[in-house]
């Protein structure tokens, strides 16, 4: 009796000691993403032509400080404050809260606290002075599983390649916004989101936009668009893209491991997220 009492416990202490690994493997796992970095996955056509869908980010949680939107998977109750906040550079990449619904959102930095924002005909304004437009020759993506994703904005720009197969075809142009952050945007020509403000930025807000200017609900969309309806909360922000890990084109199968790495794209891996930066741009 007393033998078949000593098994019992000490199966109750393997049991105890599991749930307890496990419990802070889970905690570790939470810890790390909330404050160091975590995945992203890039679902949309909104930041083309930096980012593809089916793109795989690194997100670091630190250099904006943390907040309510630091907590992976949306799981701190909304609180006001920020511990060692930092205000994002303009052109940044960031991660963000919607505001409304709390879904993960990936945006650029485009204007900071007390900026007026306006655009006209596309192009864009901050503090009453045209961010330089510098247009570039047609960029063609490889039409694949994830390119051009569901949303349908790019879809009209597919067109046969030189060797037949289809491609996108996108007309970029480059911006160089103040303080020198340089970057690609994708201009498709006329459209609801050609022409807004002036606006200005409330204290401790972002305004934010998607590098697909034609096809990104962003801070000039109203929230019935699923836009963040005007500049976010600087709380909102969850933190900065990084590098981009790795990407698939969308044909990989659960069930069929060697499909996982003919999905892979390749030139993708170990892209810097981090716009470039001229000097003495005001």
């Amino acid at each position: 009796m007393a033998k078949k009492a000593a098994t019992d416990k000490a199966k109750d202490e393997s049991w105890g000691k599991t749930i307890r690994d496990i419990a802070v493997i889970l905690l570790l796992v939470l810890g790390i993403h909330s404050f160091i970095a975590k995945p992203f996955y890039i679902p949309s056509d909104s930041m083309m032509p930096v980012l593809l869908s089916g793109d795989r980010l690194i997100v670091s949680k630190y250099p904006y400080g943390w907040s309510y939107a630091s907590v992976s998977f949306h799981l701190a109750p909304k609180f006001a404050g920020r511990l060692f906040g930092k205000l994002p550079e303009r052109g940044d990449i960031v991660v963000l809260e919607h505001p409304v619904t709390r879904e993960d959102y990936i945006k650029r930095v485009i204007g900071l606290p007390g900026d007026t924002i306006e655009v006209k005909a596309g192009a864009l304004s901050i503090n009453g002075k045209p961010v330089k437009r510098e247009v570039q020759p047609m960029l063609s993506i490889p039409v694949d599983a994830n390119t051009p994703s569901g949303d349908g904005s790019l879809s009209r720009n597919v067109v046969p390649g030189a060797d037949g197969q289809p491609v996108l075809e996108v007309p970029i142009v480059r911006e160089t916004l103040p303080g020198g952050a340089t970057f690609d945007t994708i201009d498709l020509g006329a459209s609801q989101l050609d022409d807004y403000g002036p606006y200005k930025v409330p204290a401790d807000h972002l305004f934010l936009m998607g590098d697909n200017r034609d096809g990104s609900a962003d801070s000039r969309a109203p929230l019935e668009a699923k836009g963040l309806g005007g500049a976010v909360p600087f709380d909102a922000i969850a933190g900065r893209a990084e590098i981009i890990s790795f990407s698939t084109d969308g044909t990989a199968k659960w069930y069929n491991p060697l499909s996982w790495f003919q999905a892979l794209r390749s030139g993708r891996a170990g892209t810097d997220l981090r716009p470039e930066r001229q000097a003495n741009i005001n």
